[in-house]
């Protein structure tokens, strides 16, 4: 971890230092595209760590334009050719300054670059190296590409998320990727970076996505534990068979979020409806008294309008919520007080809302301090921090190293 003299402002740095960013002072090479890891990346810069996104010459990280300006906030941007020996010394020279370098390559790619985990900790020791994969760098399906869908089906997650028909649902949140992927490997590399400022060894962390969503598949496990297998979709406890834990429909064609799966809560809910009777069945005997007590309620709540169930349950504590679009939550008071969207000026000068970081700690205010990175914006800014003047830089570029 670098130390900056107190004295000499280091403008490269992220300017959330300034504000007690946590992070401060960590570098970050982020070779990783898409969503998994530029989101593992973008925690990391948000959070105060300099993190360089690093690109190839080519297609480099072609997420959509609205995912790679709202996962790239906060970082520089280079673009460099691995393939060829000029871009490969380039990066271990960075590597030698740097305290962590994420990738998000298939298995063994780094490797035949020459930039694998033995090449760079030979540069240096410390540096705490993080791969991100769907299976991991060893097992038998290692080298099986996969998407999120893909991920959460082998794991038995996916069977858990449907509806009472059998079908099953797919979310436009992709859990496997960020659950799985991103959390597992902002939890890795900072166990690891912790552990380097103590011991001056860097480890390579190796998280399999699908590794990650599976260890966190709780509910479902204890169901094997207790019955041999779990429950299939909607028919647990938390996925449907509990009329006290449902969603239900309002005559306006939206949902109502009822969570009153303890009882004094239900009790709450049912006198809020004027229906003390339905009390008592808060845990119905039979899977039949269930389906007609939610056929009940669902025929109480499908009578008005969600905004009169709004303003009936807003300060009755009963755990009933509606059911809102991502654009109305971010208007709720609530998360207005929270800080939870900002806007942000883009590279190309537009100017869009994003989601805000959602870690708050004392001392430390966040802030978007510079938009996604154009590709390749900050390479020759980069490279002379390194050390390598202006005509090194010039050669390589034409040789067609950096872009």
């Amino acid at each position: 971890m670098r130390h900056p003299d107190p004295d000499t402002p280091d403008l490269t740095a992220s300017a959330t230092s300034a504000s007690g960013a946590p992070l401060a002072g960590v570098r970050v090479l982020d070779l990783t595209r898409l969503l998994p890891g530029p989101m593992c990346t973008l925690h990391l810069a948000d959070l105060g760590a300099d993190v360089i996104k690093i690109e190839d010459t080519g297609a480099g990280d072609y997420a959509s334009a609205p995912v790679r300006d709202m996962v790239n906030r906060n970082k520089r941007g280079m673009r460099l050719d691995l393939k060829h020996p000029e871009g490969v010394a380039a990066l271990l020279a960075l590597c030698e300054s740097a305290d962590v370098l994420v990738e998000g390559f298939r298995p063994g790619v780094m490797e035949r670059l020459g930039v694998g985990w033995n090449a760079v900790h030979a540069r240096n020791p410390r540096l705490v190296f993080a791969s991100i994969s769907g299976y991991g760098q060893n097992g038998p399906l290692r080298d099986e590409p996969g998407h999120d869908m893909n991920y959460s089906a082998l794991v038995g997650v996916a069977d858990q998320m449907g509806s009472p028909s059998g079908e099953l649902a797919l979310s436009n949140v992709p859990v496997a990727d960020l659950l799985g992927g991103t959390m597992t490997a902002v939890m890795g590399i900072l166990a690891a970076l912790f552990d380097a400022t103590r011991t001056g060894r860097g480890r390579h962390v190796d998280v399999a996505i699908a590794d990650g969503l599976l260890a966190h598949a709780v509910l479902p496990m204890a169901a094997v534990h207790r019955e041999g297998r779990p429950r299939a979709a909607s028919t647990d406890r938390l996925t449907g068979l509990l009329p006290c834990y449902a969603f239900y429909e309002t005559a306006d064609g939206r949902f109502l979020a009822v969570g009153a799966l303890e009882r004094k809560f239900w009790d709450a809910f049912c006198q809020c409806l004027g229906r003390e009777d339905l009390q008592d069945q808060h845990v119905p005997a039979s899977p039949k008294d269930s389906l007609r007590l939610r056929a009940e309620v669902a025929a109480i709540l499908r009578a008005r309008p969600l905004t009169h169930w709004q303003a009936l349950f807003e300060h009755a504590q009963c755990c009933v919520t509606p059911v809102l679009r991502l654009d109305e939550a971010l208007e709720h008071p609530h998360f207005v007080a929270r800080g939870m969207s900002v806007e942000v000026h883009t590279a190309d000068g537009e100017v869009m809302r994003q989601l805000a970081c959602p870690v708050r700690m004392s001392n430390f205010e966040f802030r978007v301090v510079r938009p996604a990175p154009r590709p390749g914006e900050h390479t020759d800014e980069v490279l002379q921090e390194a050390g390598w003047n202006k005509q090194r830089v010039a050669d390589l570029r034409a040789l067609g190293v950096l872009g």
